[in-house]
Order: structure tokens, then C-alpha cells, then sequence
């Protein structure tokens, strides 16, 4: 996907970068939002959009920016992360909250998902959930994910929703 967008039909994701940073800051600025992804200074967002340039240059997929094909809007963030401590990917989404509830979230990471399968050669993607954020369980069931295990991210607990890839159906 580097250097080209995935469209939905209400929705354009393309690979996040450190342009991103302001819109990035913002997103995460918002307390309900931020209650289960953190906040991030102007620094730490240009170093963790540098982290995700740096995966989509090494292993091909990372983070995407959600925009709005009606007005270009920027309104989350989704995508396939690498995480090094579980050897895993993880599909994720973050959304503003006043884009909540119109099946954003749902459309893009399907989207993702749907990318990911057909282009890497996992054998499942998960999604982690911290306690409390029954908005993105119910994403994450939508999508047909299931609950694995319990496990810990940066030091809080998280339960480990995962899907495995559809059978009969491999990579690119």
C-alpha cells in the first residue's frame, strides 16, 4: 500500500507520515479518545509517525490515515502494526469522537483487514483491548474477531481479540 490509498465507499486510508503531526497531536488530544491510546506531544508524535514511516518502509504496512472522500476531512487513524514483543500484527483504529457511531471505524479497518490478508502472509491479525473500551470490542466482533488471551502492552493489561485468515484464502 505505500504510496497509493485504499478506498471504501465513504472513505480514503493512506500510509501515515510525519506531516501527520498536528492532526496526529489532535486526534489524541481529546480525553474520550485518549482514555485508552494516551496523548501525545508535538515530539512524541513526530517520533512515533517516524516509528511508522520506518515500519512501512521495513515490513510494507503500518498506520493509515482516515480520511473522508466528501471533504477530505482527516477523522482517525487505522492500520496493521508490528509489534516486537508478540511477533504479531495488530489491526487498529482510532477514531474522532465526534465520528463515532457512523461506521467509520467498522469500514476501515475492514478495509485494512481485507488488505492485510491479501497482501501479507499472517496467519492471523489481532486487536488489543484495554478493559473498559466496549466501542472497539464491538468493532472488533463486527469484524469477526474473538477474544485469545490476556497479555499485557506497555504495561497495562489488555484481553487479545484475534481473527485468522479465512481459509482457502492465501497471500498475493
Amino acid at each position: 500500500m505505500l504510496g497509493h490509498v485504499i478506498e471504501t465507499e465513504r472513505l480514503l486510508l493512506r500510509p501515515l507520515d510525519t506531516s501527520d503531526v498536528d492532526v496526529f497531536v489532535e486526534l489524541h488530544a481529546d480525553p474520550k479518545v485518549n482514555r485508552f491510546v494516551g496523548a501525545f506531544s508535538p515530539q512524541q508524535a513526530l517520533e512515533r509517525l517516524t516509528v511508522v514511516e520506518r515500519q512501512w518502509a521495513e515490513r510494507g504496512h503500518g498506520l493509515c490515515a482516515i480520511e473522508l472522500k466528501s471533504s477530505g476531512e482527516y477523522i482517525g487513524r487505522s492500520g496493521l502494526q508490528y509489534w516486537e514483543q508478540f511477533d504479531e500484527v495488530e489491526l487498529g483504529w482510532t477514531l474522532r469522537a465526534e465520528h463515532w457511531g457512523h461506521g467509520y471505524a467498522t469500514e476501515a479497518a475492514q478495509a485494512c483487514l481485507d488488505w492485510g490478508f491479501a497482501t501479507l502472509e499472517a496467519d492471523y491479525f489481532t486487536a488489543l483491548m484495554r478493559p473498559g473500551n466496549e466501542p472497539s470490542v464491538r468493532v472488533a466482533e463486527r469484524l469477526g474477531f474473538s477474544p485469545r488471551r490476556q497479555d499485557k502492552l506497555n504495561g497495562s493489561p489488555v484481553t487479545v481479540y484475534a481473527l485468522d485468515r479465512p481459509v482457502g484464502l492465501s497471500s498475493v
